[in-house]
């Protein structure tokens, strides 16, 4: 994979206010049977929360789609987490 591109992404909104803290992670991996995945975890932060695993046939098909979700939570307005 080239190392320009995103390959483990986490992503934060946190709103004292109305209590909420939420986390949004995305990753492209390898699956076990050679395709490429994306791999979406989300839930509040300090709880395991869900996963769901995205199969395509190649790597700009998984970073497409990667990119598509990163637009639509930083919408909602979720952020890189600071490292």
């Amino acid at each position: 994979m080239p190392q320009d591109k995103i390959q483990y992404l986490v992503l934060e909104r946190c709103e004292p206010d109305v209590n909420m803290a939420r986390f949004y992670v995305l990753s492209v991996e390898p699956s076990l049977f050679g395709e490429i995945a994306l791999v979406r975890e989300w839930g509040r932060i300090g709880t395991i929360g869900r996963r769901k695993i995205e199969l395509h046939e190649n790597e700009s098909s998984a970073m497409e789609s990667l990119e598509t979700w990163l637009r639509r939570k930083q919408r909602r307005g979720y952020v890189a987490r600071p490292d």
